[in-house]
């Protein structure tokens, strides 16, 4: 193999001595093109930063048949060359956040308070509802009973049909007009 001045070129060169495309090497490795690319290079700003640069570059030595461990100490060789060391390429353009640390918008009582209040005002609109339901249901089934009362023939307060068929017309035409009414 061809000596080459910096990690990338020997990756490259080791890739190129094989006749491997870089596709190849990124199926293999699963890592993108677009960073092999920049480990070819030596443009290590394109990457990650930190551990993701030395994995990406142990990966694809390991790939292309050059030693990980000469790779990895090479790669940091080039870092500290350039005035950065490996664990730190990088790590200042990423910052995580943990969403758990973030201070609560209101107090865990007043969300109490307020699922009470929600909960109360539920419960009353459920009971309104259901009362009127009932007290509708009650005025149907007395105009219904009383109606079937007329109809069938059992409204007779003062025994205007007898069995014979004799009665007061005059009482039952004062009922029949109250009906109306």
């Amino acid at each position: 193999m061809v000596t080459a001045a910096t990690i990338g070129e020997q990756l490259r060169l080791a890739r190129e001595e094989q006749q491997i495309p870089l596709r190849a090497v990124a199926d293999e490795t699963r890592i993108s093109v677009h960073y092999l690319e920049a480990i070819e290079l030596n443009d290590f700003n394109r990457l990650p930063g930190g551990i993701f640069n030395r994995s990406f570059v142990k990966a694809y030595a390991r790939c292309v048949g050059v030693d990980e461990k000469e790779a990895v100490e090479g790669y940091t060789r080039y870092m500290r060359e350039a005035g950065d060391t490996g664990e730190e390429a990088g790590s200042t353009r990423f910052h995580s956040v943990v969403y758990t640390d973030t201070p609560a918008t209101r107090s865990p009582i007043l969300t109490v308070v307020l699922a009470i209040v929600i909960l109360a005002i539920l419960t009353a609109a459920a009971l309104a509802i259901l009362n009127w339901y009932q007290r509708r249901s009650t005025v149907l089934h007395q105009q219904t009973s009383s109606s079937r009362e007329m109809i069938t023939g059992n409204y007779a307060p003062y025994g205007l049909l007898s069995p014979d068929g004799s009665g007061d017309l005059d009482i039952w035409k004062t009922d029949y007009e109250q009906v109306l009414q």
